[in-house]
């Protein structure tokens, strides 16, 4: 029985899966085994959170700017190469394959000016400046366009009052970008108009001033916490809104693109870890005198994981 990863990908990814694509995911695969697997074993266990010493290791490698352009400190890379780091990520412990899309998930670059770009890009891409996304509601999951938190113009600021649900990291970032309803009109066919985000300065370590919050229990999806959140009359300065106002929707939406397959990437690692582990154990577990590798039964399962794994990674 071969182990998993050294027949997987080589047939099939033939025409895309380039040489340089190739070293960028075994070094990331070096780079998990043994930076990531130490720790998740030490710390997943009991729930403890990702180090400041692997974030700053994974900043080291370039992480966190992936898809950053190289003119802002990135290493100016796609989709494709993101997917194939997160995937060997999770394979050690998925938290630590999220925490990447911290810098390389941050929303709202297309709307920013090459001022802003030039003053914030470099920052997310060594890691000192990563953020939390306060996007979904318990009414509003990956439908957006029900968001009902709201941020109302008083002179010069906006005050946000409201709820958000499934906020990762909201201790951990350097900021919050949170979705708010700006248009207090909502035309119950045209929902998605009149979102905007903003973005929240803080203490890492902390939740912004203002902002109350409870943490939520979960079975698994350790390493940080995740987060029920309040904002209770937050006020912000007009430029802590991120892009145009009322344009959050479509900003978000183009995002999320990437955030999907990124995602889906993360869910494959782990279902790799899983036969990787299982192959082991089938070869080192006997009965009736011989290894359980060698009876068919246990073959074909391991074979019908493997094939569906791949199917998934296509």
């Amino acid at each position: 029985v071969k182990v998993p990863s050294q027949i997987n990908l080589r047939a099939t990814n033939m025409n895309y899966l380039t040489e340089e694509r190739q070293l960028i995911k075994e070094s990331a695969r070096k780079f998990t085994d043994k930076e990531v697997v130490p720790v998740a074993k030490e710390l997943d266990a009991v729930q403890g959170d990702i180090p400041m010493s692997l974030r700053k290791k994974l900043a080291d490698m370039g992480y966190f700017g992936i898809m950053i352009p190289e003119e802002y400190g990135g290493l100016g890379l796609s989709c494709f190469e993101y997917c194939l780091v997160a995937e060997e990520l999770a394979r050690g412990w998925m938290s630590v394959a999220s925490l990447i899309a911290r810098g390389n998930g941050m929303v709202g670059v297309r709307e920013m000016s090459e001022e802003q770009k030039k003053e914030t890009l470099p920052r997310v891409a060594s890691g000192d400046y990563l953020c939390a996304i306060a996007l979904s509601e318990p009414e509003a999951g990956s439908d957006i366009a029900n968001v009902t938190c709201r941020a109302v113009k008083d002179g010069d600021d906006w005050i946000i009052t409201g709820s958000k649900y499934w906020c990762t990291f909201a201790d951990g970032a350097d900021y919050i970008l949170v979705m708010v309803r700006t248009d207090p009109k909502i035309d119950p066919n045209k929902k998605h108009r009149g979102l905007t985000f903003f973005k929240i300065e803080k203490e890492v370590g902390k939740l912004p001033e203002g902002v109350n919050g409870s943490e939520i229990p979960k079975i698994g999806y350790f390493g940080w916490k995740t987060w029920e959140l309040h904002f209770d009359s937050v006020r912000v300065p007009a430029s802590a809104m991120v892009g145009s106002e009322g344009g959050a929707f479509y900003a978000v939406s183009a995002d999320l693109v990437t955030a999907r397959a990124h995602t889906a990437a993360r869910a494959i690692g782990l279902a790799q870890a899983a036969l990787e582990d299982a192959t082991a154990y089938a070869l080192e577990r006997e009965q009736f005198g011989r290894s359980i590798a060698d009876f068919q039964v246990t073959r074909f399962k391991l074979a019908k994981m493997a094939t569906e794994i791949e199917a998934a990674r296509q």
